[in-house]
């Protein structure tokens, strides 16, 4: 694959997070609104981009062995990532508490919002229907190994698995069901969830673009708070994932997946997963938006340096 492609795809979604931040000179970007956008991206965009995947893909032994293999590796790497965010955190004399929030930070990525629209983009909708699934092992990774971090007594709770239970992964066990059986969708819903699910990398770039005037604005944590997540998310984590996947063999499919998958910034939903657990959440939303921007220049790095160790 050129990397030339991920340039230009990187490019079109800079210039998306730029207008999203212009828009919110002329309209402002409050909480109604936030959740608006929010429940169509999630609820509707990306849903229909695991479903046209599905449509537009042969679903057979061959393909569900691919899926099985990014979904556990998903799961692995994500742990790993965390696991090494942490020791790193520690190592640098973070309190017990920063460094658990660290650890999320530096090993999920945003596969959701920026991952799925972005290997759409490169590898078209098989690529986005692997994405999904890659996304689908870092939702069960945060909503399990996540959650068990933040809270102060190790446990998992029924409140915590039902985060499991959401649109996209609805979307993506019914889509299943419908490739296995063989069914063709009518032409109209075809072509009613392409459609649709062309709206998942403008809205959700512009989302995060909306979110950058108002913390700017903040008080932004200590330098070594910010620094470490950013180089382990952005620079150590995908080397360290291209480095293990070339000491197996996995389908070409699944490790140009992996590759740009691993190279996200940090995760959407790291304010929201430190509200709720009692984390600090403004950390984790202006960790969210400063990776997101210095991901530009480092996401076509990574990929290109992925592809080229495993040539």
């Amino acid at each position: 694959m050129e990397i030339s492609t991920v340039v230009s795809s990187i490019a079109v979604m800079a210039a998306m997070i730029v207008i999203g931040a212009l828009l919110t000179r002329t309209v402002p970007f409050t909480v109604e609104r936030r959740q608006l956008l929010m429940a169509i991206i999630i609820n509707v965009a990306m849903p229909c981009i695991i479903f046209h995947g599905i449509f537009q893909t042969k679903v057979d032994q061959a393909f569900l062995t691919l899926v099985l293999i990014t979904f556990v590796c998903s799961i692995i790497l994500n742990s790993l990532g965390v696991g090494l965010g942490f020791l790193a955190a520690r190592a640098a004399r973070m309190t017990p508490d920063k460094a658990r929030e660290i650890a999320l930070l530096s090993g999920l990525g945003n596969t959701g919002f920026i991952g799925i629209p972005l290997c759409a983009a490169l590898f078209g909708p098989k690529g986005a229907l692997l994405a999904a699934i890659f996304d689908a092992g870092l939702d069960f990774t945060i909503w399990t190994l996540g959650v068990m971090i933040l809270q102060p007594h190790v446990r998992i709770s029924l409140r915590s698995l039902r985060e499991l239970v959401n649109i996209p992964m609805i979307a993506i066990f019914v889509g299943m069901i419908i490739a296995v059986l063989n069914l063709s969708p009518p032409p109209v819903v075809a072509h009613l969830t392409e459609s649709l699910a062309n709206l998942a990398s403008p809205l959700a770039m512009m989302y995060i673009g909306m979110l950058i005037p108002a913390l700017i604005k903040k008080k932004t944590p200590a330098i070594g708070h910010i620094s470490m997540p950013l180089v382990l998310k952005l620079c150590i984590f995908p080397i360290s994932c291209a480095l293990l996947l070339k000491v197996v063999s996995f389908p070409v499919e699944v490790v140009q997946t992996i590759i740009v998958q691993t190279a996200m910034p940090s995760m959407t939903l790291a304010s929201i997963l430190f509200a709720r657990y009692s984390a600090d959440e403004e950390y984790g939303a202006t960790m969210t938006v400063f990776s997101t921007l210095l991901s530009i220049p480092t996401i076509p790095l990574m990929t290109a340096f992925g592809f080229y160790l495993l040539q």
